[in-house]
């Protein structure tokens, strides 16, 4: 399978020049296919978690935006049951100059500051709105539960 140039080095300074508390490898058999680890970033509800994504590029990219879901569970009001991933960038904020590690520190971001007004995983963001210690509380416990390396 040949990849375009961009997905080639892109991949390459994933490789190269990982960001900090990210890692994201490509499978050997698809290498559209992209193994991701996030670590929960400090003074974050999920610190001392470790997070699994997978990462895929369509045909389409870098004209159309990277296919991105979590397969930890996590108790975030922007990330749904199925993993599935609230983010401007991943839908309409989408652009063609943004590249995987961008993507992946825009998901890192949020896990640093979840926004309830913008939810994917309503109940979550509900409970995070009438009660936030106790929303982020559970989303420690979800951390330890699901999310230790």
């Amino acid at each position: 399978m040949s990849l375009p140039k961009r997905i080639i080095k892109e991949t390459e300074r994933l490789l190269a020049d990982p960001a900090p508390g990210i890692s994201a490898t490509s499978h050997e058999d698809n290498l559209r296919y992209f193994d991701v680890i996030i670590a929960g970033p400090d003074q974050s509800p999920f610190e001392g978690g470790v997070f699994r994504l997978e990462l895929f590029l369509p045909e389409e990219y870098p004209m159309s935006p990277p296919k991105v879901r979590f397969l930890t569970k996590i108790y975030h009001p922007n990330i749904d049951k199925l993993g599935r991933i609230c983010l401007d960038i991943l839908k309409d904020k989408w652009s063609p100059a943004l590249q995987i590690r961008t993507v992946l520190l825009s998901i890192q971001a949020l896990l640093s500051c979840p926004n309830p007004d913008d939810p994917l995983a309503n109940d979550v963001a509900q409970h995070w709105k009438d009660n936030q210690d106790e929303a982020i509380e559970t989303a420690k416990e979800w951390t330890k539960q699901h999310a230790s390396a």
